[in-house]
């Protein structure tokens, strides 16, 4: 076979590359990006001159020979968005093929980076392929884009205020409460603006409710501001922050939650709540004695019921836990092996156990458990939460579930296959208050929920309630790579960066962004680009 002189330079260009692979400086890195995406074209030319020359399959395979593993597993390690490294993987099968009949050098490069980036959050992927998946790549992939999914959230959407953040990891916030984080003599925003105090930090993730934010940066640190009542903050008072403030006690963090209380899980996969812990009926019921069951996960001072900073969830120490979900006075939690568990205040339902008790510590939830199934993914609203399986089916239970009844005379307290989605893959799932929210792994959203006429649902209509999941119309001209449901408005954020709102509330119309504060249909926010690749 004889070289022509494409080939040639990129020998010479890899002997460079090999020569200096211990000594990559960061543009040297950039180089070797730009080298992968010239080399994924080459990889199609040579492919279409082989097919003309009517070369066999083996010869035209040794055209990769000139790759030195070092330097490819290097530029494989700098790709940020591992659908850069589906990009690369897809220039020749040989790069990820599982047949043991392949050349060594080349078997799993791609499969091999996806394990250390598994291996360096501690994520078991194990040495078989579960039922249903034909090949290692694939679904290494999917599990890397479900764990990315978890961890970050371009939005957050709470009563009053919204918050963004754009291409650049910067924060945006807009509104009328206290969580705009612009300072004490700023209390309403009309178009997102960008929070002053936060310019020099990269977000990755953003989490609201009613009166409090969080932020997550990219070097593991919280943030948090807004009302600081029951502890909510975790700065170890009940103070309130007009601007974010550094969660002194938290370090590594990698996913945030808020609601009525606090989440985050750090990078060893440990839970911490913190903030109001008590349920207030269920004092007013039982009194204030023995063990009263909080949506913390561990037992406080039940005269205080509440935890101003950041508390360990010890019952979970052997789990490494991967979603927390929060509802109102219960808390779900699913850790890397599948497993789902409860804890709080039970009357409404909302447990999963099958019955209305109340739990002080986590509890697998064993109707899940039998199923069979690996969870991934948890959602929770004010009475009815949700799971979500590996192979995107989804579970719900409580009011509100999508199983096509609503009212405390139709609870469904156990989790049950929510048939309406049958036959499509879910790959993402939310809920808020009374409303839900699922995304399918072809960018499709569907909504249901019973509040505020379903104005923020996307649908365009003033129904009263919406029992079982409806597709969005509006957006099924984009791919929806993440949403925000507030109690009474929506946000969405589509794959190539643009925000969507709709419902009340939004807080977002002060110069004719929005000529109405009641948008029934998603509609796209101009001035805005959200970063929705990591």
């Amino acid at each position: 076979m004889d070289e022509f002189p494409a080939l040639a330079h990129l020998r010479e260009a890899f002997a460079e590359c090999q020569a200096a692979v211990q000594r990559l400086t960061v543009e040297q890195t950039a180089q070797g990006l730009a080298l992968a995406l010239e080399l994924r074209a080459f990889f199609y030319m040579a492919s279409a001159i082989a097919a003309h020359r009517r070369w066999e399959h083996a010869q035209a395979a040794t055209l990769l020979q000139v790759l030195p593993a070092e330097v490819l597993s290097t530029i494989l390690s700098q790709l940020e968005d591992c659908r850069d490294l589906a990009r690369l993987a897809a220039t020749c099968r040989l790069l990820w093929c599982d047949a043991p009949a392949a050349p060594s050098r080349l078997i799993g490069l791609v499969e091999a980076e996806l394990r250390r980036r598994a291996e360096a959050r501690r994520l078991d992927v194990g040495s078989s392929l579960p039922e249903g998946a034909a090949s290692w790549v694939p679904y290494l992939l999917k599990r890397e884009l479900c764990d990315v999914w978890r961890r970050h959230a371009p939005l957050a959407a709470g009563v009053h205020n919204s918050a963004f953040v754009d291409r650049e990891g910067r924060l945006l916030t807009c509104g009328k409460v206290a969580a705009l984080g612009h300072g004490s003599d700023v209390d309403r925003i009309g178009p997102p603006k960008l929070v002053p105090s936060m310019m020099d930090r990269r977000i990755v993730s953003i989490s609201g409710s009613v009166f409090h934010c969080l932020a997550l940066d990219a070097e593991g640190e919280v943030y948090s501001w807004g009302r600081g009542r029951s502890g909510v903050l975790g700065h170890g008072d009940e103070n309130d922050r007009a601007v974010p403030s550094r969660i002194a006690s938290l370090k590594l963090v990698e996913s945030i939650t808020a609601g009525d209380r606090s989440a985050a899980i750090d990078e060893r996969g440990r839970l911490f709540t913190w903030g109001q812990a008590r349920c207030n009926a269920y004092m007013h019921i039982h009194g204030d004695g023995g063990d009263i069951p909080t949506s913390l996960g561990y037992a406080i001072d039940p005269h205080t019921g509440i935890q101003s900073t950041p508390g360990r969830v010890d019952a979970l120490s052997q789990d490494r836990v991967v979603g927390v979900a929060l509802g109102i006075f219960f808390t779900l939690a699913v850790n890397d092996a599948g497993a789902v568990f409860s804890f709080g205040h039970g009357p409404l339902g909302a447990l999963g156990h099958g019955s209305l008790e109340s739990e002080v510590l986590p509890r697998r939830i064993e109707a899940l458990a039998q199923t069979g199934r690996r969870f991934v993914a948890v959602a929770a609203g004010t009475s009815h939460a949700l799971a979500l399986t590996e192979g995107g089916e989804l579970y719900g239970w409580g009011i509100w579930s999508g199983h096509g009844q609503a009212g405390a005379h139709h609870e469904a307290h156990t989790p049950k296959l929510v048939t309406t989605l049958i036959g499509v893959r879910i790959k993402l799932v939310y809920a808020s208050a009374c409303s839900s929210c699922a995304v399918t792994e072809t960018g499709e959203i569907y909504t249901w929920g019973g509040n505020h006429r379903c104005r923020h649902l996307g649908h365009g209509g003033w129904d009263e309630q919406q029992l079982v999941p409806r597709r969005v119309e509006r957006l099924s001209s984009v791919r929806v790579a993440a949403v925000a449901l507030g109690v009474a408005h929506m946000l969405v954020a589509d794959e190539d960066g643009g925000a969507w709102a709709c419902g009340s509330c939004l807080g977002l119309d002060e110069s004719g962004v929005f000529q109405s504060d009641d948008v029934r249909e998603p509609t796209l926010i101009p001035t805005l680009r959200v970063r929705t690749r990591y």
